[in-house]
């Protein structure tokens, strides 16, 4: 079995890690007025801002009781500044700003006035009303993926549409092999940074737990009027055991005397928190049996699994469990990778009424396709490919398709002409290429 990489640091010496969004945030300066660079809390928003090094740059934190103050009493005040960068942080906390900056950037054309950061989509926000068209770029920052951790470049998707994919070797120490046991114990950490400095999965899961409820007491108040504290904290751990699947608001409500209303509220105002987020259905066809349901997942499966009280023993050999963990676990991996960019991806998954399912289809500027679907399991068959093999054939005849079974084995195999099997960890690992 793989040992794997313990993340613990000291207080004095936390490790910083390189964050992909770096580099599109310094390149973007030279070009954008605006930045939003959004994300949950605790995912490194400050500490990013705070590596890009940029000389006689202004730096105020609407956390600050007298900066918020001062923000929503005079913004015109507040945001006035010579040709210098001004970051803001939390500004989903005055949204009143953004009409102020509006008319700042209008008069003033220079590029890289300000990076807004922000801990809720501010264009969720219904005070947020000021729009930033054609002045702004939004970025997203995610809990920390493996690509990340390990110093990887985000290149999967680049090689998966060239069909190049990396060998394993555990005789190559850059490039270990992985147990299953091993994907579900990185799965249980998650990505935010504080907790890969924790020695314990006890620490970790009360650090989550802690995570949550500061959440619900201060920022979800920001957003929406909580009747009930506990419904809140209901729903959540709901929606963890839900993630992976399809949406049904009736049945999640079944059992939390909740009203279909109050609950439609309370998940937009957790997706507004990045908390939870959905993954629309492919729908660009005429077929008439494609299902049009989004899926849920966590944003995060170290807190998703805290949630949930889940251990490496309450899951190792429970498919159910194991298996929707290590599918938001890509999901979490995935969507990094796509916001680290340059160019332009669309995630989608893909069902019909015939319970034909693909996890996840990435579609690229060109229109080609790449159909991974997820497998917990360390084996896998031709028949586990005829999914995506119909897709390719029925509905993907004027696109390239690619399909990949992403699977928690140690080898690359070819499955016929366009299909792979493929290790989990080639998300992140980086060695010699083969095929």
């Amino acid at each position: 079995m793989l040992i794997l990489l313990h993340i613990t640091r000291d207080n004095k010496n936390m490790k910083l890690y390189d964050r992909w969004q770096k580099k599109i945030i310094q390149k973007s300066l030279s070009t954008r007025r605006v930045l939003v660079l959004s994300g949950s809390r605790q995912c490194g928003k400050t500490t990013l801002t705070h590596s890009l090094g940029i000389n006689n740059d202004i730096y105020r934190t609407l956390d600050n009781k007298e900066f918020l103050e001062s923000a929503k009493d005079d913004p015109l005040g507040f945001i006035r500044h010579q040709d210098t960068l001004m970051v803001i942080d939390e500004i989903q906390k005055a949204p009143e700003l953004l009409s102020a900056i509006k008319m700042d950037v209008d008069q003033n054309q220079s590029y890289g006035r300000f990076l807004l950061t922000g801990s809720a989509n501010i264009r969720s926000l219904p005070r947020a009303t000021e729009s930033l068209a054609g002045r702004v770029q939004n970025i997203r920052l995610r809990p920390l993926a493996l690509g990340e951790i390990y110093a990887s470049s985000p290149l999967f998707l680049e090689n998966a549409f060239q069909e190049k994919f990396h060998t394993f070797s555990s005789a190559k120490e850059n490039c270990p092999l992985y147990s299953k046991n091993d994907y579900i114990e990185l799965a249980l950490k998650g990505g935010y940074p504080e907790v890969l400095r924790l020695a314990s999965f006890r620490d970790m899961q009360k650090w989550h737990r802690d995570y949550v409820n500061a959440l619900i007491e201060r920022d979800l108040r920001d957003i929406i009027n909580i009747r009930r504290k506990d419904s809140m904290v209901k729903l959540l751990e709901c929606l963890a055991a839900w993630s992976s699947k399809f949406i049904d608001l009736s049945q999640i409500g079944a059992d939390l005397s909740i009203q279909r209303p109050t609950i439609e509220a309370y998940i937009n105002a957790l997706e507004t928190l990045y908390l939870v987020e959905r993954l629309p259905s492919w729908t660009k066809t005429d077929y008439g049996r494609v299902g049009r349901k989004d899926k849920l997942f966590m944003s995060d499966t170290g807190l998703m699994s805290s949630i949930l009280h889940w251990s490496m023993e309450k899951i190792q050999f429970n498919g159910d469990m194991n298996g929707k963990l290590i599918e938001t676990f890509v999901f979490n991996q995935l969507s990094s990778i796509i916001d680290a960019q340059d160019q332009t991806y669309q995630l989608y998954h893909y069902r019909d009424r015939l319970n034909r399912e693909i996890d996840f289809l990435v579609e690229n500027e060109n229109g080609d396709y790449l159909g991974i679907e997820v497998k917990a399991g360390t084996s896998i068959s031709a028949e586990s490919f005829k999914h995506l093999k119909w897709f390719r054939d029925t509905l993907s005849t004027n696109n390239r398709f690619i399909g990949i079974i992403l699977y928690t084995g140690e080898t690359v195999l070819r499955f016929g002409e366009g299909m792979w099997a493929v290790p989990i960890s080639a998300l992140w690992v980086q060695s010699q290429l083969a095929f």
